[in-house]
């Protein structure tokens, strides 16, 4: 058994192999030895992947950048506009033609339908279709007895006398011909039976017999020349095209193969190393003219923004945009204090001129309240209540 403990680890908990494992442990498999034709193929053909790749994955990235930018300024506004513009030219006017033409024109066919059509059918189905068929049906019943009764009755007896008489007929006729028949089937036995087992037994038999074995010889030989006809075509077949098609494919397609996959697999890694390798590269370019367009455009522009127009922006606003602003507050509070004083005058001028047309409008009169007011309500400990005070 391992009784050594385990190694402890930071502040992990220490943790004793007290247990044996379930197997041996695994050893790393050592990697196969590379022969000296992939050493020779890898390194050249990874500097002409690279030197092939590299423009080829700029001119990828640089496609990527403009279809993102692209997509996000152009394409998806404008699919946005076409997908509303869509839904407002298709969509909507289908949807208020099902919501409002479509759905009530339905419904009022559905109840017209109703109406003319299926309380009608019940109607007629209920008091006219089934009494008439339940009248057939009795009627139907009525006869099936009727007919049950005639037969049982009338048929039947017919038909036992009709049966006897013709069992009488026959018995009859059987007595009479018991002797013809017997001599019948003598002369049948002996002029036509006979003779013809005798045929089959021995003509018929030997001469079948005699077919029969010619034919097994002949199928036997014929057999036979075609196996010797059929090894003959397989040596020659295997002599002209087996074995240099074998050959062929043991000693020069195979290592040629070998080769080839060899080269496959180092095009394929260098492809995939080249690709890594030229997105670096990418990378860095991508990042270095990031940063030559800031130095050279966004960095002096956005000083110009902070210190230039910033400055003559905030003047341009404490010196001119404020002050207007105030006066044409002032002078909107002036016109709406104007239009009220306005609007004051002709109000009043029109009550005055309806008080001298009209006169005073009456007052109206004040109606008695069941519950009192101010100081002549209830109050508690009183026996006094506003229902009963005079």
């Amino acid at each position: 058994m391992d009784l050594e403990k385990a190694p402890r680890e930071g502040c992990a908990p220490r943790v004793a192999a007290r247990t044996r494992p379930a197997g041996p442990p695994a050893r790393p498999q050592p990697e196969a030895p590379e022969g000296c034709l992939t050493v020779a193929i890898r390194v050249p053909v990874r500097i002409v992947v690279l030197v092939l790749v590299v423009p080829v994955r700029m001119a990828w990235d640089a496609l990527v950048v403009t279809g993102r930018f692209l997509n996000d300024t152009l394409l998806r506004p404008l699919g946005r506009a076409l997908l509303w513009l869509g839904r407002a030219v298709l969509v909507w006017p289908f949807v208020a033609l099902w919501r409002y033409v479509a759905v009530p024109l339905g419904k009022g066919l559905a109840r017209l339908g109703h109406v003319h059509v299926l309380v009608p059918l019940l109607w007629s189905y209920r008091y006219v279709l089934m009494p008439l068929g339940h009248a057939l049906a009795r009627a139907g019943r009525g006869v099936g007895t009727a007919l049950g009764w005639a037969y049982a009755h009338l048929l039947t007896p017919v038909g036992h006398a009709v049966m006897w008489v013709l069992r009488g007929i026959g018995a009859v006729l059987a007595a009479l011909g018991l002797g013809a028949g017997t001599a019948l089937a003598w002369l049948v036995r002996y002029l036509v039976v006979v003779p013809a087992r005798g045929l089959y037994a021995w003509v018929l038999a030997p001469v079948g017999r005699a077919l029969l074995w010619c034919g097994r010889g002949l199928a036997w030989l014929v057999g036979r020349v075609v196996t010797g006809v059929g090894a003959a075509l397989y040596w020659i077949a295997r002599i002209l095209f087996v074995l240099p098609a074998l050959a062929l494919w043991r000693w020069v397609l195979t290592p040629v193969g070998r080769v080839l996959a060899v080269v496959g697999r180092e095009v394929r890694d260098a492809l995939g190393h080249a690709w890594r390798v030229a997105g670096h590269v990418s990378l860095a370019v991508g990042r270095f003219l990031g940063t030559l367009v800031r130095w050279i455009l966004v960095e002096p522009v956005r000083w110009v923004y902070r210190s230039v127009l910033t400055p003559v922006g905030h003047a341009v606003r404490d010196t001119v945009w404020r002050p207007a602003a105030e006066a044409a507050r002032g002078a909107g509070r002036a016109v709406r204090q104007a239009l009220a004083a306005a609007r004051e005058t002709v109000r009043q001028a029109r009550a005055d001129v309806r008080r001298t047309l009209f006169g005073e409008p009456g007052r109206p009169v004040p109606v008695a309240r069941r519950e009192p007011s101010g100081r002549e309500a209830r109050t508690l400990g009183s026996s006094t209540t506003a229902l009963t005070k005079d």
